[in-house]
């Protein structure tokens, strides 16, 4: 898959081109069955699929005090973009000069002349151009205008749930469950398990001196951080020295503050488990969260926070073996 940060990097004549617009945050199973479709339905005449997507989400520049927390970074997001089998990804920096085109001058420079758009796919409640004054009325009276065709997509849903909910598939609807703690409803949504991707850093070095020696993820990883608390998962070494075992690890990771050591600063720490001579420090990892074991306790000894350790890694692992519900 091609990856453009910019208009420019487009290749001289590429199309005609299959395009959609969108933030894809999380990349769930609606954006993944609209970019699926999307894809055959460009591979049948003979097009490339192509979605444009926005560093940083438009709401950081627009209303930053209502901006969302992102599911995932751009590495994160490009990679599951790439899995839905899309020719070309074009990562618009969102800027005030960009946001200030208006639709007509969107659509005539990005669809029109960068991408030779010959289908644009869009939701109803599409918005786009300054203060988003284009609208799906606004996008097919340009379709006409400029000969490209308008598809319209309705919105994903699961056909059935086992909490018995039916709503749309949604990254508003992930950013609640992973608020809640709930990442194995998250990952139901997402159709993979929820992480995080960022560099191993030095903490207090606490849990080695517990006998339970952690990865702490740097401030700066990426991806939404779950509720405090207690969760099995994987752990992926994607990038640093050698020799550490590749492949998933299953671990136990912890979200908090630490409250048994009146600690201030919420980490995310993860243990691998049975496994005390990793040195990962310096590493890029990528965590991944299958479920909750509990939440975040304070204990009234050192003993007693160590039993629960004991049982959190037991209770971890068996969840981590256990087959995924049906």
């Amino acid at each position: 898959m091609h990856c453009w940060t910019d208009l420019g990097q487009v290749p001289s004549g590429f199309g005609p081109s299959v395009v959609t617009i969108g933030n894809f945050d999380g990349v769930h199973l609606g954006h993944r069955r609209v970019l699926t479709r999307m894809v055959g339905d460009a591979r049948a005449v003979g097009a490339h699929a192509v979605a444009v997507t926005f560093d940083p989400h438009p709401l950081r520049l627009h209303r930053p005090e209502h901006a969302p927390e992102l599911i995932t970074g751009v590495k994160d997001r490009l990679e599951l973009l790439a899995e839905t089998g899309l020719d070309a990804v074009l990562v618009q920096r969102y800027s005030w000069e960009f946001a200030r085109q208006s639709p007509q001058e969107f659509v005539e420079r990005y669809l029109v002349h960068g991408l030779r758009a010959a289908t644009v796919v869009i939701g109803r409640d599409v918005r786009f151009g300054w203060q988003n004054a284009g609208d799906l009325a606004t996008m097919l009276a340009l379709g006409e205008r400029y000969g490209f065709s308008v598809e319209v997509i309705e919105d994903a849903s699961p056909s059935h749930e086992a909490s018995g909910e039916h709503r749309r598939w949604s990254s508003t609807w992930v950013r609640e469950l992973l608020t809640a703690g709930d990442v194995a409803g998250a990952a139901r949504i997402l159709g993979r398990p929820h992480r995080m991707r960022g560099h191993v850093v030095r903490g207090d070095a606490r849990g080695r001196e517990l006998g339970f020696p952690t990865a702490n993820m740097s401030e700066d990883s990426s991806g939404m951080i779950p509720a405090d608390g207690v969760y099995a998962g994987w752990l992926t070494r994607t990038a640093g020295k050698a020799p550490v075992p590749s492949g998933r690890l299953p671990a136990a990771i912890s979200i908090g503050t630490n409250p048994t050591f009146d600690g201030q600063v919420r980490r995310v720490e993860s243990y691998v488990i049975g496994r005390t001579d990793l040195d990962l420090y310096g590493d890029e990892v990528v965590v991944e969260f299958v479920d909750r074991v509990r939440p975040t306790l304070r204990f009234d000894s050192v003993d007693e926070l160590i039993t629960t350790m004991h049982s959190d890694v037991r209770a971890a692992q068996a969840l981590l073996t256990s087959p995924p519900p049906k």
